[in-house]
């Protein structure tokens, strides 16, 4: 094939004509990188390889790291944990092998990817999330995501996500905004931890998390500063949890209680050494100090205040309209569970956690599922986490109105939070903060 007819089986000659008349068009001072950024525009992008690795996670544990290759760039995404699986969830594919990372390496998952997953995607349009999440679905072929494992699924749905964004060439936030047909922009409140508890903390706390709510900042930037100082203020002050639930300094809100549950009655001393067996609470009792303690202080959301299958107090407890009643284990960001839950009003606010899902699609479809409902949303990170920021463009690309990120301390967390600040800003005088409006963002 002579030059020629090379040039004119490509319609190289027109392309490149245009290109530069653009170029003059726009009077730019570097021809050539405008002419190059111009045919690089030109060329629709399409996903051309999937590489995995196993990295490890905020808790020292292995996950799964993707780069996902298209003809405009790399983009890297990787799939956070949680401590605990259930019945509802989707499957985490973890080797078992105990001598190596006592059984948790992913290595298979990678394998999946490289070998099952990107054959599968290559070619395909990064901006068509749902057909992509939907590939991966059908080459699993199980309910829960157990044969290529939902930590391959969600690192890649999540790396497509972001180079559908970059093809579009709009924010990440957008993009996803975009394809969940959201038309506001939303920054979340942020719910940062303050004390940690529960059977994950060394200490003798039954509850697992206490937690504020900046509702009363004008922007994300100030509810930061908030969330800081309480943090740093009470890291100074604070020795014990009897002093913490006295304290009368909160300038913004307290959420989130967990407990145990045994049978029919919950321990509340469970994790004291100590314990003398006689502090069994009953359903009913749980209602009566749940009231007590809103009454008391300004607690505006519970999280699980019952057991999982705990259906008939949860459901008594959300009726009386005293805070937001939201659903982590109770739903497991499970579509079913989730319509059980709106049928029988057994909570009013959905826990999303994404790799209990496993692809970006089945987020918003919950999501919109809860919305819906008039339901409040808390995008939530888990707590084996990476540097990896996406849920924080989620979460304003949702309009969530609440993201659950964590502490105002430690890189992982942080990424999140310090990409709201950045969103924010890009957003500038068309920023809005859901403030007052948390629930109803």
């Amino acid at each position: 094939m002579s030059v020629q007819e090379y040039l004119d089986k490509h319609m190289l000659s027109r392309k490149i004509e245009d290109a530069v008349n653009a170029a003059v068009r726009a009077k730019t001072p570097d021809p050539v990188l405008f002419i190059s950024n111009h045919m690089k525009k030109a060329v629709p992008s399409v996903i051309t390889k999937v590489k995995a690795r196993q990295i490890l996670d905020s808790r020292g544990i292995p996950t799964v790291e993707v780069d996902l290759h298209t003809n405009k760039g790399v983009f890297r995404a990787s799939a956070p944990s949680g401590a605990t699986s259930g019945m509802y969830e989707a499957i985490e594919l973890r080797d078992g092998d105990k001598g190596t990372y006592l059984g948790n390496s992913v290595l298979r998952a990678v394998k999946n990817i490289n070998e099952k997953i990107s054959e599968a995607l290559i070619g395909m349009d990064p901006t068509l999330q749902a057909q992509i999440d939907q590939a991966m679905i059908d080459l699993d072929k199980t309910e829960k995501k157990g044969e290529l494992g939902a930590n391959a699924i969600l690192a890649v749905s999540i790396a497509a996500c972001k180079a559908g964004a970059a093809e579009k060439e709009v924010p990440l936030y957008k993009h996803i905004a975009d394809i969940s047909g959201k038309t506001n922009l939303v920054l979340p409140v942020p719910a940062f931890s303050l004390i940690s508890g529960g059977k994950h903390a060394g200490n003798n706390l039954a509850i697992q998390d206490i937690m504020i709510l900046p509702v009363g900042a004008r922007k994300f930037e100030e509810a930061m500063q908030m969330g800081s100082e309480t943090y740093h203020h009470l890291k100074g002050r604070l020795l014990f949890w009897k002093d913490m639930v006295r304290m009368d300094v909160m300038l913004v809100k307290m959420v989130v209680l967990l407990l145990i549950f045994l049978g029919t009655k919950y321990d509340l001393d469970h994790k004291s050494p100590n314990k003398s067996g006689q502090n069994f609470k009953s359903g009913e009792d749980m209602i009566e100090l749940y009231k007590e303690l809103c009454a008391d202080y300004p607690i505006v959301s519970i999280e699980d205040p019952f057991d999982k299958e705990d259906w008939e107090h949860v459901k008594f407890f959300s009726s009386l309209g005293i805070c937001q009643v939201v659903g982590d284990d109770l739903l497991m960001s499970n579509p079913k569970r989730i319509e059980r839950a709106t049928r029988e009003s057994a909570c009013n606010a959905l826990l999303l956690k994404m790799n209990l899902l496993g692809t970006v699609t089945e987020a918003i479809e919950v999501v919109k599922m809860a919305k819906d409902e008039h339901w409040g949303v808390v995008v939530s990170h888990r707590c084996g986490e990476t540097e990896d920021s996406f849920i924080a463009d989620l979460s304003v690309g949702l309009s969530s109105g609440q993201i659950k990120a964590g502490a105002p301390c430690r890189g992982e967390r942080l990424a999140k939070y310090n990409q709201l600040l950045r969103i924010e800003e890009e957003l500038g005088d068309q920023a809005v903060y859901a403030g007052d409006d948390w629930k109803a963002s």
